[in-house]
């Protein structure tokens, strides 16, 4: 993004903390920060949020002792095992295709659950398939064993048209419709990424500003939070869907209505410039 690193740094010259707040469970903070190295941004750890490091943290916090079935990639169970936590294995768990319904196979009655499992995180899985299903509402058939959903993103954004892209909302509610259970949600736009930055920088929301170019994440975020919102157009939502939003009665649309609006984060490093040179 165009002046993106130089918004960072005249930000932080005013005194302000910067925060890279993410849903994306598929990386661990270590290697977002690589990734942002590999940008030339100068960025600490400790101002990368990620849905993946969060949902472990909920674990740790709780003094979680046991194992965890996870729904998800290597960036999830890393963050565990950092933190001490077991997980199961992850990737492909296919079904043998013997041309029998898997249901009535000698596979499915003869397999076994892992007593020690004490938790179930679901966030995006490219192997997803009818077993995982199976395992994930098994094991949240014990009320005792926490369900984490990284995050409910409906759809990743599609570059070829005509393509929907299925984002880790579609895993979490199979799972949830399945296991007849609510997950506790990490992710934007539940506030649980902001309570976690309040605690522990003790950052005030009337003094805050959420940045982003997805309405019904970044912005109802922001506004769950109680923070001021800004809409960069240079991503996932459209002015025209904003203007309807205007006009919806719906509540949660209304939320996702930014206080501030511009074409992209080089506008806004202008802005400031302009006026607070």
């Amino acid at each position: 993004m165009k002046n993106a690193q130089d918004l960072v740094i005249k930000l932080r010259a005013y005194g302000k903390k910067v925060f890279f707040v993410t849903n994306n469970s598929t990386k661990t903070r270590e290697e977002f920060l690589s990734k942002f190295n590999s940008f030339g941004f100068d960025v600490t750890i400790e101002e990368i949020i990620s849905s993946s490091y969060l949902s472990a943290l909920y674990l740790k916090e709780r003094n979680f002792t046991k194992k965890v079935y996870v729904v998800g990639m290597a960036g999830i169970t890393k963050e565990l095992k950092s933190m001490g936590i077991e997980s199961l294995e992850i990737g492909p768990d296919p079904i043998v295709d013997d041309g029998n319904l898997w249901l009535s196979s000698a596979e499915m009655h003869n397999l076994t659950l892992d007593t020690d499992v004490g938790a179930v995180i679901v966030g995006f899985d490219q192997f997803f398939c009818y077993k995982k299903l199976f395992k994930a509402a098994s094991y949240l058939s014990n009320k005792d064993v926490y369900f984490i959903a990284t995050n409910t993103d409906e759809q990743f954004p599609a570059e070829r048209k005509g393509f929907v892209i299925p984002g880790t909302g579609s895993i979490v509610n199979a799972v949830k419709t399945a296991a007849d259970r609510d997950p506790i949600v990490i992710g934007k736009p539940v506030p649980v990424m902001f309570d976690f930055i309040q605690r522990s920088y003790k950052v005030e929301p009337n003094r805050a500003l959420m940045i982003g170019d997805r309405a019904n994440t970044d912005i109802m975020f922001g506004r769950n939070c109680g923070l001021w919102t800004l809409l960069v157009l240079s991503g996932v939502t459209s002015l025209q869907e904003v203007r309807e939003f205007c006009y919806s009665r719906d509540a949660s649309q209304q939320k996702c209505i930014p206080h501030f609006y511009l074409n992209g984060v080089a506008d806004f490093y202008k802005l400031i410039v302009k006026t607070q040179p």
